[in-house]
């Protein structure tokens, strides 16, 4: 009974599947479906012709672009860096001042100066021969200025050997003094022996650039007295010094030369009648040695 049920089933099935099939057949819809895979088909085939073509003609450029020591011909076999489209910036020429670092300027790019090193030297032998002329008996230093102490980052590192000598190890707040008496709080940390907090005003307010010398003199236990020694203006300095010789340099050499005529006129003149008579001696005296041989 059961395989009788079983193939009465399927020969209904069968009947069905065919009734279906003529009917579509008479609407048409298996031919539109047919038409429809051949159309999507053949748009996968040239989509693929088209992008496996890109992607070897960028890979044809980068090979080319790029330079070999083998004498080998290249496999293009294109890299995952082709099928990725990223579009680069193009490049820029670098500034004299990295972006990075002129984000962080306090002052503006305009009045950033950049010392040679003549200049940095000629403003270290003013500073010294400053604290020479001051003539105190107080513990001092000389601090040359960079960009990082004068235009960002404002971080002033000290001389070691005159923090372990002079100054406590520890956090203390210190008093910066200028030339006109106007003070400045700093902190100073001992265990980076270095000033941070309070140096940038001191820089700011002062216009400090890069070259500039200062000198450091421990007045009291926590106190500076600092003098500021600019490298342009030593510079000018100097340049005016050198002129100020030459010049008198060249007012001194026609009075040397005046000098030197007024001592060749003061000296005696010898007659020419007494040179005469020398003369005539000088020939009875030859004469004489002569005979005598």
């Amino acid at each position: 009974m059961a395989n009788d049920k079983t193939n009465s089933y399927e020969e209904l099935r069968r009947q069905r599947v065919l009734d279906n099939k003529k009917r579509f057949e008479d609407l048409g819809i298996l031919n539109i479906s047919k038409n429809l895979s051949d159309i999507t088909k053949s748009e996968k085939k040239s989509d693929y012709k088209t992008e496996l073509r890109r992607v070897r003609q960028k890979a044809k450029d980068v090979y080319l672009s790029e330079p070999r020591r083998s004498a080998r011909a290249r496999n293009p076999v294109p890299t995952y860096r082709d099928e990725i489209d990223i579009e680069l910036p193009s490049l820029r020429k670098r500034s004299k001042f990295s972006s990075s670092w002129a984000s962080y300027l306090a002052r503006p790019l305009e009045e950033v100066k950049v010392a040679s090193y003549e200049e940095k030297v000629l403003a270290l032998k003013c500073a010294e021969k400053l604290q020479s002329n001051l003539q105190s008996d107080k513990p001092f230093f000389i601090k040359t200025m960079v960009r990082s102490h004068v235009y960002s980052c404002f971080w002033l590192g000290l001389p070691t050997r005159f923090c372990q000598d002079h100054l406590p190890k520890s956090t203390v707040d210190v008093l910066l003094v200028d030339e006109e008496g106007l003070e400045y709080e700093a902190l100073f940390i001992g265990k980076r022996t270095g000033l941070s907090g309070g140096w940038r005003a001191f820089a700011l307010d002062h216009k400090l650039d890069d070259g500039d010398a200062l000198v450091f003199e421990l007045v009291e236990p926590t106190k500076f007295k600092v003098y500021i020694v600019r490298a342009s203006q030593c510079s000018s300095e100097v340049d005016k010094s050198e002129a100020e010789k030459e010049e008198s340099e060249a007012e001194e050499t026609p009075k040397s030369e005046t000098k030197k005529k007024k001592k060749s006129s003061n000296k005696p003149e010898v007659p020419t009648i007494a040179k005469e008579e020398v003369s005539v001696v000088v020939t009875s005296a030859t004469r004489r040695s002569t005979r005598r041989k």
